[in-house]
């Protein structure tokens, strides 16, 4: 089963490949291009300069390079620049899901053992305090009460409105760091929009709000950490898998979900990055989740079925991600290390780790 084409022909006079992930329009003119590691800025400006439209971002942290849109002689010419390392056919990612109801997923990291009787959380009160959190999604209801003043809009890649229309970047904050439904109880949190009211977002914006990750946390003062959060998928993107890893170089721990569609995650970016912690859901009696991917890209399970959280003009809503991140951001403190010397991935959150069965589970919809 092919899930990127690239396109190498005559690859003798070709600098760089073309690559096509899974679902993309044939029709799509618009084009990540990735600069070698090697090339200059002004490369990077000369390159651009090239092109008759603007660039729609440019990309200085990750690595160097742009998205545009471009004609089919502008994509001849920069596959021949020696510069160039790839390029890719901008794509969508979507969101993960949400469903109501249940709170059982705090109770569920903090006991050893499955079962209906735990509806106990135990947890240290200062947890996250001291670690910001970075949400990549629709955004989030900054003023909710539930996030106590420690919520905040950073940017946004995809329209004017800085606020949540859909309600699972709120979610996925709430999981992490709310009063009542988080993790991490005092971790701050950072919304950084890439997701539109439907969850959908390219690839190209994705990429700008990573970009700007990088660059906006040298900025903060999190002494204790920074985590961020990824609950996008897409057909497996080598640019989205570069940005990902940059940002666990730079010292930052990256949670990204597995995906919803059961199937095999290496098949789907960012979940198919080693550095990245791949996150995939149980259900209440430690089954995998019915929709979960899975795999050998797949790092960690946590709760992502009926999960009670925060949700947009204070109704509520659902996951599993944010559990992990939520667990990273409130054991931080007690000196565990995420560095790009220190990374050690999965092996950190072995302790808290769920034994997961194959058994189907039905409570899905």
């Amino acid at each position: 089963m092919h899930f990127l084409t690239v396109f190498s022909l005559a690859q003798a006079v070709m600098a760089a490949p073309l690559i096509i992930p899974r679902g993309v329009d044939e029709a799509e003119s618009k084009y990540i291009v990735v600069m070698k590691t090697n090339a200059v800025s002004k490369a990077v400006a000369s390159t651009v300069a090239k092109i008759v439209s603007n660039a729609d971002y440019t990309y200085s942290n990750l690595f160097n390079g742009f998205s545009a849109s471009l004609t089919k002689s502008e994509l001849k010419d920069l596959l021949n620049d020696p510069n160039i390392d790839f390029i890719e056919k901008v794509s969508t990612m979507h969101g993960a899901s949400t469903q109501k109801n249940a709170p059982w997923g705090l109770a569920r990291i903090s006991n050893k053992l499955p079962g209906k009787d735990h509806t106990t959380y135990t947890y240290d009160e200062s947890a996250g305090e001291g670690t910001c959190t970075y949400v990549l999604d629709t955004g989030i209801e900054v003023d909710h009460l539930e996030f106590e003043g420690r919520a905040r809009f950073v940017q946004n890649f995809v329209d004017n409105a800085d606020l949540d229309a859909n309600g699972h970047g709120t979610h996925i904050a709430g999981t992490i760091g709310s009063k009542t439904y988080g993790v991490a109880k005092k971790t701050q949190l950072f919304a950084v929009k890439v997701l539109n009211e439907y969850t959908a977002g390219q690839t190209s914006g994705i990429l700008a709000g990573m970009d700007f990750i990088v660059e906006d946390a040298a900025t903060r003062k999190c002494p204790k950490g920074i985590v961020v959060n990824m609950s996008v998928s897409v057909a497996s993107s080598p640019a989205i898998n570069a940005a990902a890893r940059y940002i666990v170089k730079s010292g930052y721990f990256l949670a990204v979900a597995a995906g919803n569609d059961d199937t095999d995650a290496s098949h789907v970016s960012p979940s198919n990055e080693p550095m990245a912690c791949t996150v995939g859901a149980t259900a209440q009696k430690d089954t995998r989740a019915s929709f979960s991917n899975y795999g050998v890209s797949v790092d960690v399970f946590a709760p992502g079925v009926d999960i009670k959280s925060t949700w947009i003009k204070q109704r509520r809503c659902q996951t599993r991600v944010r559990h992990i991140n939520g667990n990273t951001t409130r054991h931080w403190p007690r000196g565990l290390s995420f560095g790009p010397q220190g990374y050690q991935g999965i092996r950190i959150m072995q302790p808290y780790c769920i034994h997961v069965s194959e058994r189907r589970h039905e409570g899905y919809s």
